[in-house]
């Protein structure tokens, strides 16, 4: 899916974009919350074989700057988000270049896909950051999620923060 929204251009993650990944999950503020760099870009390499998994860089003024994916929790039957609508779409992401952070970008290109994949027909889109990433919950507030509960989940408890066509 190639779309451009608020700004921010969408483009598919390709096995080129590999070197950028994996420059973006060594930084320090990406490991601290999706934990091994080498584990995560294993992850994100066999979304390429998966139909329900996309896995997309993020441009803002022609300069990538984040990974965003989009996923169906109706496939994951470990993953407790089994009680969702059909059609919901999981979303995972961040910001791969420090000097992007803390300037509302998250909050904008989260919202904006978010809004994409309402308008695409997902009934709900589903987030699940870690209790303790108050930065995060509060972009994703900002972007129009709102909490549901909190969830164990295998890599410890997640937040469930939904959003829903207005």
């Amino acid at each position: 899916m190639n779309f451009v929204a608020d700004g921010y251009a969408f483009a598919p993650a390709t096995p080129d974009d590999f070197p950028l990944l994996a420059r973006w999950l060594e930084q320090d503020h990406v490991r601290r919350w999706w934990g091994d760099p080498d584990e995560e870009l294993a992850e994100i390499a066999r979304i390429f074989g998966d139909p329900s998994m996309e896995a997309l860089i993020v441009s803002h003024d022609g300069r990538p700057f984040a990974h965003q994916q989009s996923w169906d929790p109706a496939l994951w039957p470990d993953y407790p988000l089994q009680d969702q609508p059909a059609g919901t779409r999981g979303i995972d992401q961040f910001i791969g270049e420090p000097d992007m952070l803390g300037q509302g970008h998250g909050t904008r290109f989260i919202g904006a896909f978010a809004r994409h994949l309402l308008a695409e027909g997902a009934p709900r889109v589903v987030i699940d950051p870690d209790p303790e990433n108050l930065a995060a919950i509060r972009a994703y507030e900002k972007a129009g999620f709102t909490a549901l509960d909190i969830r164990a989940t295998g890599d410890g408890a997640a937040l469930i923060m939904i959003q829903e066509p207005v």
